[in-house]
């Protein structure tokens, strides 16, 4: 088989196992992540000469020389992978591993699902029709979170007449402007970072500011500065819940200003999705969400930084649509969309997750159980 041939037929095979990501290396075949399972192809393992025809292929002059430099390198591709011309999209992250060449890649879906055809909260529609302010999504890596803001921005264009900026490293979902204006902007290629860009942005009349992600003090301290100056900025962060998410960016700036920054934050925050994906038994994944929206208390405590504070807040607040994550997780459980054995390898507090699915539960999760389950 040529080259050609073989990236074709592994991007293709990736597509038809319903892959989430490829991962190529020096040494062993190429593996794909499969309902979270890693899953080896029946291919002979690579040499060094492979990995290295692979990536070239796939990289501009530009594009490897930077590679080659940096020993890093993230990028977004398209990729044909039939006779008829049908492409896919991915992003991925090419690097070195004892000196040899390696990549990951993961593949973006070409439709930007809706907010309800995600399984989402409802409560994020209302994300959509804010002016101004800064929402969260948060959550480990490959959890969906760019999903999400893509599902979020995706009803703003339809909804909304609005100037979208994104920027990202790389571009993942690639939108259409429909009622809105979206441009989108990619570190590396359109602006050199996400602090360069999100510095020029205000003066490009943007009305919604999407930051792929919030890395480093510059790049929070213009979100902070955007949502204060009556933008609606929309960020991930790393982080699994949202109390963390809070101390997060406090830790960020040094201690001198971290009572600014905690003013600024209590100001202009409208809530923080935390999410999971769970594999299901049968192929596919559940989504389990934390939600915390910036009511009063909330505020209160962000200003005061008495952010142990924030849970509890959460726990007892579901008539504003909050919940924390365990709520979720016991939520799924007793509609019987998640087993307690899976289900609890996710939960945050084993104990807490329990007490609502076996014990005393609030009313809000009381009703018939999963007491067989056990």
């Amino acid at each position: 088989m040529t080259l050609q041939i073989s990236l074709r037929e592994l991007f293709s095979e990736a597509v038809k196992k319903n892959a989430s990501d490829i991962h190529i290396s020096v040494g062993i075949p190429p593996i794909l992540r499969v309902d979270e399972k890693l899953v080896p192809l029946r291919h002979p393992p690579l040499e060094p000469a492979d990995v290295r025809n692979i990536i070239t292929t796939l990289l501009s002059e530009e594009q490897f020389e930077r590679y080659v430099t940096r020993k890093e390198l993230d990028l977004s591709i398209q990729v044909v992978i039939s006779e008829e011309g049908m492409s896919v999209r991915f992003r991925g992250n090419c690097f070195f591993e004892r000196g040899n060449m390696a990549m990951a890649f993961r593949i973006i879906p070409k439709t930007i699902r809706l907010i309800e055809h995600l399984i989402l909260p409802k409560q994020l529609h209302d994300v959509a029709k804010k002016r101004q302010g800064l929402f969260l999504v948060t959550g480990p890596t490959g959890h969906g979170k760019s999903t999400t803001l893509a599902a979020i921005i995706q009803e703003i264009n339809m909804t909304r007449s609005c100037h979208i900026v994104t920027i990202e490293d790389p571009i993942e979902y690639i939108f259409t402007s429909d009622r809105s204006i979206i441009h989108q902007r990619e570190v590396g290629i359109d602006t050199e970072s996400f602090s360069e860009a999100l510095r020029r942005v205000l003066r490009q009349d943007p009305d919604v500011i999407m930051i792929g992600e919030m890395r480093d003090l510059e790049t929070m301290r213009a979100a902070l500065t955007a949502a204060e100056t009556g933008h609606l900025v929309l960020a991930t962060l790393h982080t699994p819940d949202a109390p963390q998410s809070v101390d997060r960016i406090l830790d960020v700036f040094p201690p001198h200003q971290q009572d600014q920054v905690k003013l600024q934050l209590a100001n202009v925050l409208i809530g923080i999705c935390s999410q999971q994906l769970i594999p299901l038994p049968g192929g596919g994944r559940m989504v389990a969400t934390e939600l915390m929206w910036a009511i009063p208390s909330v505020r209160n405590c962000i200003r005061e930084r008495k952010i142990p504070g924030l849970k509890s807040i959460i726990q007892t607040s579901s008539d504003f649509g909050m919940h924390t994550m365990d709520q979720d997780l016991a939520r799924l459980i007793k509609e019987g969309k998640l087993p307690y054995e899976l289900a609890s390898s996710y939960a945050f507090d084993i104990k807490e997750l329990d007490r609502m699915v076996f014990g005393e539960a609030s009313p809000k999760f009381s009703g018939e159980g999963v007491a067989g389950r056990r």
